[in-house]
């Protein structure tokens, strides 16, 4: 059996890897507490729900534009003046299985064999392997817990080369939970526009989940709003993963090559989603501030479980659902058969012991990190941390 060198290059999604082994361990009867994947335990709004199953009764079951319905793709446009201050045409807006296929579609569409792509790292899993697809090459720019892992203009001034084609970052990030402040994104705005060939690709999926106040897009600055793709879904904010809805917004001439991209994979997404999409971009923000405000309760409860466990370090994520802690502390110690040397190692320990599948960092650009998912009941987290506590004990 010979494969393509392309998808052997090509790494496995370490969150669903971790999302596998633990159905695995779940049908063997192990009782797992799962906090590996990234997806809301809320369930679709029913106003989204009733609109997708009024779509089925009206039947709304053929091929649609490539890029979606137009009636979508104008509440997108809508939604994006309304929440975000952004002026975009329906004609600018495509959507796609996902906001994955989003990013696929621009880095295909912008990346030649070759060029550059910064990613700010921790980073989301696929950022990396995206643009291994385009041939590409990523330039990962390490930060810091206590820069709140976020990227300076100075480092990715000293990263940027004649081949540099685009910056790839989320805000809220996954897996971090960091959220740049528009001073923050404004700095990085005024660098890029000295590069006049650099292109932003703005991840903002989990715009809903955010503690701190307004979302705030890179795309608001006039200056530099022709030079960004802002990608965005209904996965995370409306509990519609398995739905697989997402949309970008960008230049026009961009937006056209997305749709030609799209129009030979997979052509428009689902036209039973698509109408769900509608009514989700429709609803006001304050639809989703009930699990916003839930997910603030868990992570508080997470962080004040762990804050005084030793050889661990925090700090406080501001949107998404994640705690990512530093474990670097475990490094040399072991207990049983197991010998911890990075998170990895950790994380096998920690399902193998506490039976909490978590995700290393390695997955995401560093393993002195773990990432945990806090998208689970109160009851589930406050167990899962109990069994994490009491197996780190043990590590000597």
């Amino acid at each position: 059996m010979i494969l393509s060198d392309r998808i052997n290059a090509l790494s496995e999604s370490q969150t669903i890897a971790m999302a596998r082994k633990s159905r695995e361990l779940l049908a063997q009867g192990v009782d797992i507490i799962s906090l590996s994947l990234g997806e809301p335990d809320f369930p679709t709004p029913d106003l989204v729900k009733e609109a997708a199953k009024k779509a089925i009764d009206d039947n709304f079951s053929y091929y649609t534009h490539v890029s979606g319905y137009l009636e979508l793709r104008q509440a997108v446009a809508n939604k994006l003046k309304r929440d975000n201050g952004l002026d975009y045409t329906a004609e600018q807006i495509v959507v796609s299985t996902g906001a994955k296929q989003c990013i696929a579609n621009t880095v295909l569409c912008l990346i030649n064999p070759g060029e550059e792509v910064l990613i700010p790292s921790p980073y989301w899993v696929s950022y990396l392997e995206i643009v291994k697809l385009a041939e590409g090459k990523a330039v990962v720019i390490p930060t810091t817990i206590e820069a709140d892992f976020k990227v300076t203009p100075a480092q990715l001034k000293a990263a940027i080369t004649p081949k540099t084609r685009l910056l790839v970052f989320s805000s809220p990030c996954n897996p971090t939970g960091s959220v740049y402040s528009k001073e923050e994104l404004k700095a990085i705005a005024e660098l890029l526009i000295q590069y006049p060939e650099l292109y932003i690709l703005s991840d903002e999926i989990y715009e809903d989940i955010n503690f701190i106040g307004r979302h705030e897009s890179i795309a608001q600055f006039d200056f530099i709003k022709e030079r960004v793709i802002t990608v965005n879904g209904v996965s995370k904010g409306f509990a519609m993963t398995g739905w697989r809805g997402g949309y970008l917004a960008a230049p026009l001439w961009l937006a056209k090559a997305c749709d030609k991209m799209q129009g030979q994979f997979t052509s428009a997404t689902c036209s039973i989603t698509q109408k769900a999409m509608q009514k989700a971009m429709e609803l006001p923000q304050e639809a989703t501030h009930g699990m916003r405000d839930t997910f603030r309760k868990r992570r508080d409860l997470v962080l004040g479980l762990l804050k005084d466990v030793p050889g661990l370090k925090l700090n406080q994520p501001d949107g998404a659902f994640y705690v990512y802690p530093e474990v670097s502390g475990y490094f040399g110690k072991s207990a049983g058969n197991h010998r911890i040397t990075n998170a990895t190692d950790l994380t096998a320990y920690l399902l193998d012991v506490a039976h909490v599948s978590l995700v290393p960092g390695a997955a995401f650009g560093d393993d002195h990190y773990l990432r945990i998912s806090y998208a689970t009941s109160e009851e589930k987290l406050a167990e899962a941390m109990r069994r994490i506590i009491a197996a780190l004990a043990q590590l000597k």
